[in-house]
């Protein structure tokens, strides 16, 4: 397959690893004045833009979405319905080359579609439901937010936190080494995503962490 992938310079390496060489790939940057021409010679497309908006180009391919930050629905919300299936995706660094593809739908109607496009590809995936956050992405920033609070209360550093967790859980990073590769504003974004979602206290941002995406900081592992 013909992969079309729109604002995936972070992740491009990931995706490739992904898929693997057996399919073309194409990275665009964004905006870019021949994306329609792009687009129509695509088996299927990701949007990894903060507003997604090939939708406007009326492709009949697949579509996937970044919908860490933002559901489907709200993509769509006064929008004219896309053309073509629509699926959403976790688009974080980090969180791409895995077994499984994390994915949504905007319409139950395109979930033939989804398991035949996902065949193609030659990737297994897990369907959740369209929310801000999907799962994999909305417990991971959740569990890099509470290790602020407990960095900025004083209670450990950040190579205590990190040592912990991997020891812990079996996670591949510590919270502050997955933040670092994430992008601290990444994480910033899609609790704050998260929390006007669901008004729920366990998304409300660290003040810690706010201060060092407004900085343009990492953490100093």
């Amino acid at each position: 397959m013909h992969l079309f992938i729109v604002g995936g310079e972070t992740v491009e390496a990931e995706l490739r690893r992904k898929f693997g060489p057996a399919h073309s790939y194409d990275f665009c940057p964004a905006p870019a004045a021949d994306l329609t021409a792009r687009l129509a010679a695509a088996d299927v497309a990701f949007d990894l833009r903060d507003w997604p908006e090939l939708h406007y180009e009326q492709p009949r391919q697949p579509l996937f979405y970044n919908a860490t930050a933002r559901s489907l629905a709200q993509v769509f919300q006064g929008e004219a319905a896309p053309f073509g299936p629509v699926f959403g995706f976790c688009g974080l660094p980090t969180l791409l080359d895995r077994p499984l593809l994390e994915v949504s739908l905007y319409r139950p109607t395109d979930a033939a579609e989804l398991a035949a496009t996902c065949a193609a590809l030659g990737t297994d995936y897990r369907l959740v439901q369209d929310r801000v956050g999907l799962v994999t992405p909305r417990v991971l920033c959740m569990v890099i937010n509470e290790a602020c609070y407990t960095l900025q209360e004083g209670t450990a550093t950040v190579q205590d936190i990190d040592l912990g967790m991997k020891l812990g859980t079996n996670y591949p990073h510590g919270p502050f080494e997955w933040a670092n590769a994430i992008g601290v504003n990444r994480v910033y974004e899609t609790l704050e995503a998260l929390y006007e979602d669901t008004h729920e206290e366990r998304y409300k941002v660290c003040p810690l962490l706010k201060t060092m995406c407004l900085r343009g900081e990492q953490f100093e592992l």
